[in-house]
């Protein structure tokens, strides 16, 4: 770009003319969408050893009020984590996913002390009167995953002969102390493993153990991959989030344990093999097979693809809690149960919910924006016979709620063109490409700005995932290499918070509640401000600018951005700046002028719904929204004046004339 200085003195003609450049600012920032990937290996059968506590009679009888105890075992290489990853793990992840767990599940009371199982070294078992006995002799150790469990942990080593009979303590063995007051002891390693090198691995875990009466998991394991433990403010979410969903996998959720569960009397869902006790196994999987009480395959005859209809098989949760929340949920009454994952690796497919159904659920198989635990997962684990949910732990999820039978059984291109076809919003699915500009939107729950994940893909999509006839910008043809981002999720688009990067290193992310996420100063076109205060507000059809005496400039990215808020006098505040603007009805433009760092910004912000935003905390305070009224006039609102010297230029006619002169004198 040239400066004034340049051209002046290259100038043939000395022109005393004061120059607005215009700049077309394209903000040298790639913004992609992050994802953590769960990779839940379930553990195979003769990987978990059953432990005898208590009598099935004794177990039966109590009720499932006692608050879940979990103890924490800490493998060595916790220790070796550097100071700060260490402190973060040992003083705020696992003790706040603990402490939720414990609060959102209720147990049986265990009066026996816990003595694990020592594992064996053959495969073959022999079951006495409840308890596991090794053929011929006990391994030298016992792990649960990567850690060894201590020998106080253990109870003695149990034989007999290859016939079942002379069973006994082998010599020398003796039980350890155990452990006592405690439901499910985690042992927790950090080891950076082959696993852990998969493309955005964070941790995995699984349970180990469990015991013979009612077939509850007694220990588990976790890994967190080292090198996938982020320390930024900002990244705590996605590893909080990540640890919650792996102990869940140890404690029900898990392929491994489906054939598992049990009714709320304690009668199994699944019929048990009268010889061993446990379910059929089922060769292929190498874990025990569960009946269609609790996962049922059903046929979607006419699902809508861009090739026309095709028949669709889906696995669903059909247990009874998950059925009635389901319903409830989606407010879709003949529902059938909760769909499961079909995509992924065997530890994906069907040890998550559906990622196109349940998006931001916590239970889906990967990680892309605001993890909720929704009572859904909660009545899941209700219905495993092992635990009572407290339901008031649940987090409030939005996708697809209350969007009827449409949304959760059809395909997503059924619904963008059913929707589309009436004229009506096709959320929380999305038709637009990610160009230039680049235009930003806002999350369903408005606590990010997002882009729409629908991107251009290497390869041609299968035919069940292609959801377009057409696509704006894109060439007639093309539309098959074109889907969401998030294989999981069917490939169908959706609005997704990102991160911006420049060189290929993270700048900042796209949650509004974070102050790290806030723009520098000089890049702040549109004014944001990112706080545990802001939400995510539209902005109007129209570039933002910023102008000084000498220079225009307009931003090639727009569409929404952070703001701080308040709910006061029955109407929604947007703040701005060190200005406050007054929302008077919804989509009410609210045209900005401010100066800043010595430019004049000037953008304008969409009014949302008042209820939508401050609803909840007028009803707190026994208030409510006003109705809609009609805006002061634009007068009315703060408006700064842009004061220059009188050369300035006041027209674009002008400006462009000064550039034509610029390219002259340069000449």
């Amino acid at each position: 770009m040239f400066s004034l200085r340049t051209m002046e003195t290259k100038s043939r003609w000395k022109l005393q003319l004061c120059v607005v450049i215009i700049s077309l600012i394209n903000c040298n920032l790639d913004s992609v969408q992050g994802t953590k990937i769960c990779n839940h290996v379930y553990p195979k059968h003769d990987e978990v050893m059953h432990t005898h506590i208590e009598s099935f009679h004794t177990m039966k009888k109590r009720s499932a009020d006692q608050p879940l105890r979990i103890l924490l075992y800490y493998d060595n290489s916790v220790y070796r984590l550097d100071e700060e990853r260490f402190r973060l793990i040992n003083n705020t992840i696992l003790p706040e996913a603990v402490q939720f767990w414990e609060k959102a599940l209720f147990v049986r009371r265990v009066e026996n002390v816990i003595r694990l199982t020592r594992k064996c070294q053959d495969t073959q078992i022999f079951v006495k009167d409840g308890v596991t006995h090794c053929i011929g002799q006990c391994k030298e150790k016992t792990t649960c995953g990567e850690v060894e469990v201590p020998e106080e942990h253990l109870d003695a080593c149990r034989i007999c002969n290859f016939a079942g009979k002379d069973c006994h303590v082998a010599e020398g063995s003796q039980q350890g102390t155990g452990v006592k007051d405690i439901d499910f002891v985690f042992y927790i390693s950090a080891m950076q493993t082959e696993r852990c090198n998969k493309p955005l691995t964070v941790a995995y875990a699984a349970h180990c153990q469990q015991e013979t009466a009612l077939d509850r998991p007694i220990a588990g394991h976790a890994n967190l991959c080292p090198d996938s433990i982020s320390t930024k403010r900002q990244d705590l979410e996605i590893l909080l989030s990540t640890v919650k969903h792996e102990i869940l996998h140890a404690l029900g959720f898990s392929m491994s344990l489906f054939a598992f569960y049990r009714d709320s009397n304690g009668v199994p869902y699944t019929d048990r093999n009268n010889d061993t006790g446990k379910p059929v196994l089922n060769e292929r999987l190498q874990t025990y097979q569960w009946s269609d009480k609790v996962i049922k395959t059903f046929e979607r005859r006419n699902w809508l693809v861009r090739a026309g209809v095709v028949p669709r098989s889906v696995d669903m949760m059909v247990t009874p809690n998950v059925v009635r929340e389901v319903r409830e949920y989606f407010d879709c009454p003949d529902l059938e149960g909760a769909e499961l994952e079909d995509q992924g690796e065997d530890g994906t497919v069907l040890t998550h919910w559906e990622k196109r159904v349940f998006e931001n659920e916590a239970m889906t198989g990967t990680h892309t924006q605001n993890p909720i635990i929704s009572r859904i997962t909660l009545a899941l684990m209700e219905d495993t016979g092992w635990y009572t949910a407290n339901y008031s732990q649940a987090g409030e999820m939005t996708w697809g709620r209350g969007l009827g039978c449409d949304f959760a059984v059809k395909s997503c291109k059924e619904w963008i063109s059913m929707k589309a076809d009436r004229g009506m919003s096709i959320h929380p699915f999305c038709n637009k490409v990610k160009r230039d500009p680049l235009q930003t939107e806002c999350t369903d729950d408005r606590t990010s700005v997002a882009l729409c994940n629908l991107v251009r893909h290497e390869q041609v999509l299968p035919k069940i995932y292609q959801n377009f006839d057409q696509i704006k910008y894109v060439e007639a043809g093309e539309e098959g290499y074109y889907g969401g981002s998030v294989s999981l999720a069917d490939y169908c688009p959706y609005i997704q918070e990102f991160t911006w990067k420049a060189k290929n290193v993270i700048v900042r992310g796209s949650h509004c509640q974070f102050a790290e996420n806030n723009p520098k100063p000089e890049k702040n076109f549109a004014l944001e401000k990112y706080s545990n205060q802001s939400l995510c507000f539209e902005h109007s059809d129209h570039m933002w600018e910023e102008r000084s005496c000498k220079q225009m400039r307009q931003w090639q990215h727009w569409g929404s951005g952070c703001y701080g808020y308040r709910c006061e006098n029955g109407r929604l505040h947007i703040l701005v700046g060190n200005y406050t603007y007054t929302c008077y009805h919804a989509n009410q433009e609210i045209y900005i002028r401010i100066i800043s760092n010595e430019w004049l910004h000037k953008g304008a912000i969409v009014c949302p719904p008042c209820r939508e935003i401050c609803a909840s905390q007028f009803a707190a305070r026994g208030e409510s929204c006003k109705v809609g009224d009609e805006p002061p006039p634009a007068n009315f609102y703060p408006r700064d004046e842009l004061q220059c010297s009188a050369c300035t230029v006041r027209n674009h006619l002008f400006v462009l004339f000064s550039l034509l002169l610029m390219i002259r004198c340069t000449s």
